[in-house]
């Protein structure tokens, strides 16, 4: 299985939230819709700007907790790195 940790965004240099899931896809599509209940809904965060890609789930949640850990400037650095636009790569996820 493959497990993910990614970055959503509301806008650039917008509100910022980490979080971890085995199906990209269907875990953006839910915060797209709003339809997990807490921060993300309430920020109205739903612009995937930034994804890693782990075969082990001990590895993505050991990511996801050090990225979350990390100061503003870090992660904004992380996702300009491969993103300088800031653009919602949800349309970008393939299938599997």
């Amino acid at each position: 299985m493959i497990y993910y940790v990614y970055i959503l965004s509301n806008k650039k240099d917008g509100v910022l939230y980490v979080g971890m899931t085995n199906s990209l896809l269907r875990r953006i599509y839910e915060h797209k819709q709003e339809m997990i209940e807490g921060f993300s809904k309430k920020y109205h965060i739903h612009n995937l700007v930034y994804y890693e890609q782990y075969n082990d789930v001990r590895n993505a949640i050991t990511r996801e907790k050090q990225i979350k850990k990390w100061n503003r400037q870090w992660k904004v650095e992380l996702i300009e790195k491969d993103n300088p636009e800031w653009a919602d790569l949800y349309g970008t996820i393939k299938p599997f």
